[in-house]
């Protein structure tokens, strides 16, 4: 298998689970029906899994971090965050149980993840921990009379405390979020001995050294040319970015309803501002609070460069759900069935993401983030078969690298392996994998 859900109390259970996953690895798709190949009881059993009342989202969840755990030991670790709504489809008298999202008459569920991206390499590692639900219906009680439990925004500091279990054996945790993010609460009660937190300022909060965050003083650190990636409704553009940094001290708010909050919590802020930005444009503008230490410009630079990589998690949002699973598709009738499909299907969302990064040969992770030791050995075997007599033709990677696995994937799916070709694309890659799938299986069978 090449990615485990975790344990369930019941082999049968386990086996279905993980034959589940691989498949949908495979087959890039969340459909029952594809994913069991026409075979009814197949439909029937995968069917079955998700009704199963001790395959809970709970323990899914608790099973992404499961396998993150010893690969992280050691490293520096960015724990991506963020949420995305999953819009199924529905009628006005079949609702599936889903509540509203969005702002229109969408109605899907919530799905809040945190990802495992080494430091250095900007590699991603894995799902650590996260949130799968879907709203109730309208609260009556307004927002502002919540305590943060009771709100949605609360997944922000449970997902990082959650974190600190399963990444205890990091040598240090970045928390890498977007502006939703900036929660007082958050900045009081998550920092500790190397875990940190990154996160775009969403408030102009006022600092008690006077004024607010825009108007703090602040240390110039050099204008540089700097490439924007594209976003929807944003093509790609150079521009030239300003910086500024120093240390803040940021004011409890007046109205927050959280007990024992200190009076001030003392930050650094990094500041980029776009200067020239093209005609009819919003310039760019990132205030970043971090609990990191920043006392040059290179730092300051650094903490940019971490902010950057928060577009890994939106590449796992679109494979998700545009791009390779087409999760939103799913035709299950219920709203359990559709959380737990969604927490499988995040699995492999990642798995994919981290064969995609390493098909152009640069990532220097052990290809047992993806694949179990039986599958590494499998991929031994397979390997010679698919090299040719020359030089051009031989797997280029380093052994048992997850870019030598990604070569061995991709020449089962089709590519010719030869470097002056484009890299594998994803239905190369899932060719591939659906191919590796069956062998895999097969030469466990054979070991038995």
């Amino acid at each position: 298998m090449l990615s485990e859900l975790g344990r369930f109390g019941d082999q049968r259970l386990d086996r279905c689970g993980s034959d589940f996953l691989e498949r949908m690895i495979g087959r890039k798709s969340t459909c029952l029906r594809q994913l069991a190949g026409g075979r009814r009881s197949d439909i029937v059993r995968f069917g079955r899994f998700l009704a199963n009342p001790r395959v809970t989202i709970e323990r899914l969840v608790e099973g992404w971090g499961e396998r993150i755990g010893p690969v992280c030991s050691g490293r520096h670790i960015l724990a991506i965050q963020d949420t995305s709504e999953i819009n199924f489809k529905t009628t006005a008298t079949q609702r599936r149980g889903l509540g509203k999202i969005g702002k229109g008459m969408g109605h899907g569920l919530l799905l809040h993840v945190m990802l495992a991206v080494d430091a250095d390499t900007f590699g991603c590692l894995g799902l650590v921990s996260g949130k799968i639900g879907t709203r109730a219906g309208l609260r009556t009680v307004p927002h502002s009379r919540r305590p943060l439990a009771d709100k949605e925004s609360g997944r922000w500091l449970s997902t990082p405390v959650a974190a600190k279990e399963v990444l205890r054996d990091a040598a240090m945790v970045t928390v890498v979020a977007d502006r939703e993010s900036d929660i007082y609460a958050e900045w009081a009660r998550i920092p500790a001995p190397d875990f940190h937190l990154l996160t775009r300022a969403m408030q102009d909060r006022v600092v008690l050294e006077g004024g607010r965050l825009s108007t703090a003083d602040l240390t110039l650190a050099g204008d540089t040319e700097f490439v924007l990636r594209a976003q929807p409704g944003r093509p790609e553009r150079r521009t030239m970015l300003r910086m500024r940094f120093g240390q803040v001290t940021i004011k409890r708010p007046h109205q927050t309803l959280e007990k024992g909050l200190p009076e001030a919590i003392p930050l650094r802020l990094v500041e980029v501002m776009e200067l020239n930005p093209p005609q009819n444009c919003k310039p760019i503008i990132w205030r970043l609070l971090t609990t990191h230490e920043v006392t040059n410009g290179a730092q300051a630079w650094q903490i940019v460069e971490w902010y950057r990589q928060r577009w890994i998690v939106e590449q796992f949002f679109r494979i998700l759900k545009q791009q390779g699973l087409r999760l939103e598709d799913s035709q299950l009738a219920t709203a359990d069935g559709l959380l737990k499909l969604t927490a499988v299907a995040a699995l492999a969302a990642c798995t994919t993401l981290q064969l995609v990064q390493a098909r152009n040969g640069q990532s220097a992770e052990h290809c047992n983030v993806a694949f179990t030791s039986s599958e590494i050995r499998t991929l031994e075997k397979l390997r010679p078969r698919l090299e040719g007599p020359t030089d051009a033709q031989k797997n280029p990677h380093h052994l048992r690298s997850l870019a030598w696995a990604s070569w061995v994937i991709a020449k089962l799916g089709g590519w010719d392996g030869y470097r002056s070709t484009r890299p594998p694309g994803p239905i190369t890659l899932r060719n591939g994998l659906q191919q590796f799938n069956a062998i895999a299986y097969g030469d466990a069978l054979t070991d038995v």
